[in-house]
C-alpha cells in the first residue's frame, strides 16, 4: 500500500515546527523508521507530515555524573558509539545493540522510539528501569515528564498535539551496580517475543541491596518490578537469582498474539530475569572490586 495524501514540511527552527504542528492532523517525522510502516499501511494519516531533521540543537548527546540527556534527532547508532554515554549509564548501548538491523539504526532515532511508546520497543524498558524522563516542548513552554506520566498506553503518551519530544534524559547507574539486558526473538533483528533489562545494587559488604527489572513485549506499558524481596541481604555469591526468576514471573501479567502465549512469555520472564540478574551481579561485583 501507498500511504494516504500529506503535506510535508521542514521547518528549520523548533518554534516553526511547533507552530506547524499545532495544526490539525500534524505528526512528527524524525526517523521514520516507525511512522513510515504506519503510514504505508495507512494505519495513520497526518494531513501535515513536519519533518524535524533541520531543527537546529537536537541532534546532541550530553553526558556527565548525574546522566545522559539524548537530543531528538540522535540516531540509535550514534548513542551505541558513544563510549561516555555507555559508561555513566551501560544501559543504552546494551538495549541499543538490541534495536532491529544496523540499517534501522542508522536512521532510527532513540527519542522517537521512545515516543511511539511500542510496548515491544526496547528504549521505552530503559527509560522506564533507569526512572529517566522527557523534555517536551509546546506553545505553551518545556515541561520534563517521569516515564510514569508519559505512557499511557500502547503506541499512546500523554503529551498533547502540537508538542514534540524534544530529549530523554537517562540517569547515572548507581554506584555498586551492574546492569544486564537480553531479548528473545524469532530472528536476529526482529521484535522481541520478550526481552529484559536489569540493575542489581550491591551495599559496602557486597549484598544484594536492590534487584529490579523491567521487560519488553510483556506488558502495554513499561513497567519496572522491583525483586529485591528474592535476594534481599545475601551476599551475593549466594543469592537465589532462580527465585528472583520466580517472582517476576508472578508479577507480569503478558498477552497472547500470533507470536506467544502469555504462559511461554511468562516462561521466558523467568528464564531472562535469572540470567540477567546474575550477569548484573557479576558486573557490579568487579565494579566494587576497582573502588
Amino acid at each position: 500500500m501507498k500511504p494516504a495524501p500529506f503535506r510535508y514540511a521542514d521547518p528549520r527552527a523548533l518554534d516553526e515546527a511547533l507552530a506547524l504542528l499545532s495544526e490539525d492532523g500534524a505528526k512528527v517525522l524524525a526517523g521514520g523508521q516507525s511512522l513510515l510502516p504506519l503510514l504505508s499501511m495507512r494505519l495513520a494519516a497526518p494531513a501535515v507530515l513536519v519533518d524535524i531533521n533541520r531543527v537546529p540543537g537536537l541532534d546532541a548527546i550530553e553526558v556527565d555524573d548525574t546522566g545522559v540527556r539524548v537530543g531528538a534527532l540522535v540516531r540509535h547508532s550514534t548513542l551505541l558509539a558513544d563510549e561516555g554515554a555507555a559508561r555513566v549509564q551501560p544501559l543504552l548501548a546494551r538495549a541499543t545493540a538490541n534495536v532491529a538491523h544496523p540499517a534501522i539504526r542508522n536512521r532510527g532515532t532513540t527519542v522517537g522510539s521512545i515516543a511511539h511508546a511500542d510496548p515491544s520497543g526496547e528504549m521505552t524498558s530503559v527509560l522506564a528501569l533507569t526512572d529517566g524522563t522527557v523534555t517536551v516542548a509546546s506553545a505553551a513552554g518545556t515541561e520534563v515528564l517521569g516515564w510514569r506520566d508519559f505512557f499511557v498506553g500502547p503506541l499512546e503518551t500523554s503529551i498533547p498535539g502540537g508538542a514534540v519530544v524534544t530529549s530523554a534524559f537517562f540517569p547515572a547507574l548507581p554506584q555498586r551496580s551492574g546492569t544486564a539486558f537480553a531479548e528473545i526473538a524469532r530472528r536476529k533483528g526482529d521484535y522481541a517475543v520478550c526481552g529484559a533489562g536489569v540493575v542489581v545494587t550491591l551495599d559496602g559488604d557486597r549484598r544484594v541491596e536492590s534487584a529490579r527489572a523491567s521487560y519488553v513485549s510483556v506488558g502495554l506499558t513499561p513497567e519496572v518490578h522491583d525483586l529485591t524481596d528474592a535476594v534481599a541481604g545475601a551476599p551475593v555469591e549466594q543469592a537465589d537469582w532462580a527465585a528472583a526468576g520466580e517472582l517476576a514471573r508472578t508479577l507480569v501479567d503478558p498477552d497472547t498474539d500470533i507470536h506467544a502465549s502469555a504462559d511461554y512469555r511468562r516462561l521466558l520472564v523467568g528464564v531472562l530475569t535469572e540470567r540477567t540478574l546474575a550477569s548484573a551481579a557479576a558486573e557490579a561485583v568487579a565494579g566494587a572490586t576497582r573502588e
